[in-house]
């Protein structure tokens, strides 16, 4: 009775990862759900803190995350941002900032041109200006 490893790894169907990318840099996924025309933008409004491992779950699974931080309080934001900020930085994503509480997270198949400028700022420039005259 001969032993192959071939025989070994030939029998292995379960388990049908694929790892998609550079060395530096992949996401293993089910060769199921490797489909490119399939990336989607999710829109979320977490609640709690545990709502930010199914947002890191869209990014991994290749989908663009706009998160409305808005119904949360600021102490769970920051977490919430901060947890993110790490995912992001692991797949080599991007988060943007659109609007007060409002963040883009993108993986890195998504490229993003452009940025939004901060009104609030220029109001703050334009306040202050007031005040002097």
């Amino acid at each position: 009775m001969a032993f192959s490893i071939k025989k070994i790894f030939e029998t292995v169907d379960d388990d049908d990862r694929v790892l998609n990318g550079t060395e530096d840099n992949y996401y293993e996924t089910d060769s199921k759900d490797i489909d490119n025309s399939s990336n989607k933008m999710i829109l979320l409004e977490p609640r709690a803190y545990s709502e930010s491992q199914q947002i890191a779950d869209h990014l991994k699974n290749r989908n663009s995350v706009v998160v409305n931080l808005k119904r949360v309080t600021s102490d769970q934001a920051k977490r919430i941002i901060d947890f993110l900020s790490g995912c992001i930085y692991a797949i080599g994503g991007t988060m943007q900032k659109v609007g007060v509480g409002i963040y883009l997270c993108t993986p890195n198949n998504v490229n993003v041109q452009g940025k939004i400028s901060d009104d609030s700022a220029k109001e703050q420039e334009k306040s202050d200006e007031e005040i002097e005259w």
